[in-house]
């Protein structure tokens, strides 16, 4: 049971220790030197020795006579930590404030040289040499900052006197080595058990791998190396190594490698022991002879050449921070390059990153399939009683039982080996309900805490904040970055980083190690969505402590008014809107950062009363998000407004008030002018709602705004003083002042997508280049359009010349655009990588567009009185995706690319339906090499001999409303 009791210690010490052992502690107190006056580095080299301390006897505490007492010092830790942080969090807003009112004063008497160094203060990183920008006036209580800093170094202090008196063996790093052994596993080999369960198909797909024949694989080719990699990846005690084993031993009994060898590397190797054991394992022999690493690789490389062999490398840990790392991987592969053309590596890891370090493409980094739950039950009961002479009546009773002990595991194969293996020693009835009753989590999950122990402080923080959501809450990784932005969880190391892409490199290391996990998709058109697998929810709930709660109440259910809320709680995930819920259970939490409501039904439930009593009394919140469903209610009412009191939520970073697609009422959210005290206001998302401003003369004050998110373009005047925002829905141009089209020029962070409308009032190529497109390398998406006014198509073509987008741009609309001359960065000196294309209401363009359009993957043609297609479309050889809209005058289609896999055509023109339907017809000629997939012309396509399961789609479409039953594209 050491393995148990590793599991059990890590998983308390993890959550417990963090607080202390991270460098939030030391970013806690460079902060807040530069306010108070102290040194930081000082101070920190004073409580160093205890917070390396704390954490070096994490694993020793568990069974402790003094572990109350810690927990409760742990406790008090993490509270004064939390509190001091938000102090420093009300020294920014002060800073942010004061600055805002030095605006105000100078705006009164004109633009000065005070105005543009205050500007110039807001725009770089708070809190660096900004000091003198308070006054003793602030308001801003120092002397209560000094007493919480004192608070955290008092407990760090009384911690480490309680671990003096324990007198631990721990204290020299013997336990921690101990622990981190016994919850890593053993060292595997080629080995395979007796019998796998639930792994042949996941064999079968590698070991095609590993049979390909590489484009390389010529007997003349010296650049390329005679080996690919393919990798297994997966968290620990998925089953990575059984099914390499299981690959291992077909490969030995088949004959297509003259070598196969088994290498177990683990997270601590030396490159010289690594490459005796490859050359052990090529050999048959022990390598004891070579000293001299260099004479090792030369005597390896002599006993690979000439022949083709499978390397497994097993248990590979890799640390993308780590340089040193990636070098000794590459020292480990360097005299492999003596093999035959065909030869393998096959790599187990924990996470996709040391695959890619290794060399392997991404189409060959396998995840580790997650077991049916009927395959996995008979795997926990192979391993209870395969073998097991136990008579009938008893074996149905244990299975029944082995059932509910299946479902506890969560589909994890380690734990079905662990609790498998203690079932078999004993076949009796009550023994086997006494497991079932355990605590099996913690008594399984070593080999998952160990990983998790493995990831930055930062990134479990990330980890343990997803226990908030629901078991296969489906997650986006946008929305999880912004999240993690707004609690403040990003450590930025280096100048001008910023805090989004930081989160998101840890959302990619999750991703990496298999914490969250790609849901898979029914449609390749589907947006990627993330799953975190039962068994590592059940890790984030105990990682993330009382620090997170979720309530899955409903509104068919009675009042869930019982659910105890722990008082500490900091963040909140409420499934559906419920008043009397707030009331009683929410609003007296007062140190609340998060809270989420999943369904609030409507906007109009969740009142004003309801917002007020939020907004005073939940202060601390960082993030507010209310959603609601979406109304299809006539008399639903058009304005929501948001009380003023919202500015009383001064640590607000994240505010959504979102509601599903209304096609009714279009429903206006009303800000208040209060609003723009929300200094760190970052996220601002009323979902399908249009945002109105009750005042916008104080909007920009909000200088950290990254996002808006809302239905309709933003009505702020002089927008161009946002120059954090990243994200916003459209920009209408307009010829007042503060709206010109120039207001976008200094918006450089923006990303994503971008539609700007109102080009019709726009005049010149001059006006047109101060939006500086081009400079904004982060957009991938942008729509141009021109409403059907009286402008000159050569007026229209000069201000598209000016508006060149940045190079990495990836989708383009033009809307409106009547001038058949396209602009010259289409061809030269713009985009280069644009694979979707939109014209709408647009002029026929010449055959200078061809060579744009040559790398198109996606082009939409809609609402343009076209006679004809291009003739150059023959020649797209990238198009897979072609929608045709509306363009009633289109007769005859031409010569179309073969590479076209989807073909929409909406039409008025029963001509061209007609000639798309006869067999033989020259325009059915051009589209036959793309299978017709609906019911309807399924019965077509029958008559004409064509295959009715031909995977690729055609849909004809008529508008008057001709149906197509069962197909989702239609």
């Amino acid at each position: 049971m050491a393995e148990v009791a590793a599991a059990v210690a890590i998983g308390w010490g993890m959550q417990a220790a963090g607080w202390v052992a991270s460098p939030v502690i030391s970013d806690l107190y460079k902060k807040a030197s530069s306010y108070l006056g102290f040194d930081a580095s000082e101070k920190l080299s004073e409580l160093q020795p205890n917070i390396l301390l704390l954490e070096r006897v994490i694993g020793a505490v568990e069974e402790s006579p003094y572990r109350p007492r810690l927990e409760g010092l742990y406790s008090n830790l993490k509270s004064a930590f939390y509190e001091a942080e938000e102090i420093l969090d009300d020294v920014e807003y002060y800073r942010l404030e004061k600055i805002q009112d030095d605006r105000l004063k100078a705006k009164v008497v004109g633009p000065s040289h005070r105005l543009k160094q205050i500007w110039s203060a807001v725009k770089s990183s708070p809190l660096k040499h900004k000091c003198h920008f308070l006054s003793q006036e602030s308001g801003m209580p120092k002397v209560k900052l000094k007493k919480k800093l004192d608070r955290v170094e008092e407990v760090i202090n009384d911690a480490c006197k309680v671990l003096e008196l324990m007198n631990l063996p721990s204290t020299s790093g013997a336990n921690q080595s101990h622990v981190a052994a016994e919850s890593r596993g053993s060292v595997t080999t080629s080995r395979p058990l007796s019998k796998i369960i639930g792994r042949d198909e996941d064999c079968v797909k590698i070991v095609e791998m590993l049979h390909e024949k590489e484009k390389h694989d010529q007997p003349n080719s010296n650049t390329a190396p005679c080996y690919s990699v393919v990798g297994i990846h997966g968290i620990g005690g998925s089953g990575k190594s059984t099914l390499a084993q299981l690959v291992c031993a077909r490969e030995k009994k088949d004959s297509h490698f003259d070598l196969v060898m088994w290498v177990h590397v683990s997270q601590h190797f030396s490159v010289r022991t690594i490459l005796m054991e490859i050359f052990e394992a090529a050999t048959g022999t022990l390598c004891t002879e070579f000293k001299n690493r260099d004479t090792l690789q030369d005597k390896l490389e002599e006993k690979l050449r000439g022949r083709r062999f499978l390397l497994v490398l097993d248990d590979v840990w890799y640390n993308i921070r780590d340089i040193t790392q990636s070098e000794n991987l590459q020292q480990i592969l360097s005299p492999l390059k003596a093999g035959e053309a065909g030869s393998k590596i096959l790599v187990t890891s924990r996470t996709e990153d040391a695959l890619l370090a290794l060399g392997t493409v991404k189409q060959r980094c396998i995840p580790i399939s997650v077991l049916d739950e009927d395959v996995f039950c008979s795997l926990l009961m192979n391993y209870a009683l395969h073998g097991v002479p136990v008579d009938d009546n008893a074996r149905r009773t244990l299975e029944d039982i082995g059932k509910e002990i299946a479902k506890k595991l969560k589909r994890s194969p380690l734990a079905a080996r662990i609790v498998g293996g203690q079932l078999r020693i004993r076949q009796n009835v009550e023994f086997w309900r006494s497991v079932r009753n355990r605590d099996l989590l913690n008594e399984t999950t070593g080999a998952l805490w160990w990983s998790y122990h493995h990831l930055c402080e930062q990134v479990k923080r990330c980890f343990a904040f997803c226990s908030i959501f629901p078991r296969r809450h489906l997650l986006e990784r946008d929305e999880l970055v912004k999240l993690w932005t707004a609690e403040g969880f990003a450590r930025c190391t280096s100048e001008g980083e910023e805090m989004e892409d930081v989160c998101r490199e840890y959302f990619d290391e999750l991703v990496s190690a298999s914490f969250l996990q790609l849901k898979a998709k029914k449609d390749p058109r589907e947006n990627d969505y993330y799953l975190v697998h039962d068994l590592l929810h059940d890790l984030a709930e105990k990682a993330a402590g009382s620090d997170c709660f979720r309530i899955i109440n409903s509104f068919k259910e009675e009042k869930f008014l019982t659910v105890e809320v722990p008082p500490n709680v900091r963040h909140i995930f409420v499934w559906t809107y419920d008043e009397e819920l707030l009331t009683k259970k929410i609003y007296q939490l007062y140190n609340l950062r998060t809270l989420i409501i999943g369904d609030g039904f409507s906007l109009q439930s969740v009142g004003e009363r309801v917002l007020e009593c939020i907004f005073q009394s939940l202060r601390k919140l960082r993030v507010l998000i209310i959603t609601s469903s979406s109304c299809m209610n006539i008399d639903f009412p058009l304005d929501v407004a948001v009380p003023s009191s919202i500015d009383q939520l001064r640590h607000l970073r994240y505010l959504a008030f979102r509601t599903g697609i209304n096609y009714f009422t279009v429903i206006r959210m009303i800000l208040p002018a209060t609003l723009s005290k929300l200094y760190h206001m970052q996220i601002l998302d009323s979902g399908s709602n249009k945002v109105v401003f009750s005042s916008c003369e104080d909007i920009c004050s909000l200088v950290h705004l990254r996002h808006v998110v809302c239905f309709n373009d933003l009505e702020i005047p002089t927008i161009s003083r946002l120059t954090s925002l990243r994200t916003m829905p459209a920009f209408n141009a307009r010829k007042e002042q503060g709206y010109e089209l120039r207001q976008l020029g200094n918006l450089n962070k923006l990303r994503g997508q971008l539609w700007i409308r109102g080009l019709e009032n726009i005049e010149s190529r001059t006006e047109a280049l101060e939006a500086n497109l081009v400079g904004k390398e982060g957009l991938d998406t942008l729509k141009l359009s021109w409403k059907r006014v009286d402008v000159t198509p050569e007026s229209q073509a000069q201000v598209l010349e000016g508006l060149c987008p940045p190079k990495d741009l990836e989708s383009l609309t033009i809307e409106g655009y009547k001038c058949p001359r396209y602009p010259s960065w289409m061809h030269n000196g713009g985009p280069k990588h644009v694979n979707h294309l939109e014209l709408s209401h647009c002029t026929k363009p010449g055959p200078e567009l061809g060579g744009f359009c040559a790398h198109l993957r996606e082009l939409t043609i809609e609402w343009c009185s076209w006679d004809a297609l291009p003739d150059y479309m023959e020649h797209m050889t990238s198009l897979q995706t072609l929608h045709i809209m509306h363009c009633n005058n289109i007769r005859l289609l031409p010569a179309l690319p073969q590479s076209l896999e989807y073909f929409k055509l909406r039409t008025k023109n029963e001509v061209l339906l007609s000639s798309c339907r006869t067999a033989g017809d020259p325009d059915w000629q051009k589209i036959k090499h793309i299978p017709y997939f609906t019911e309807w012309a399924a019965r077509w396509a029958q008559q004409c001999g064509r295959k009715r399961s031909a995977p690729l789609w055609v849909f004809l479409l008529v508008d008057q409303g001709f149906s197509h039953a069962g197909h989702d594209g239609a």
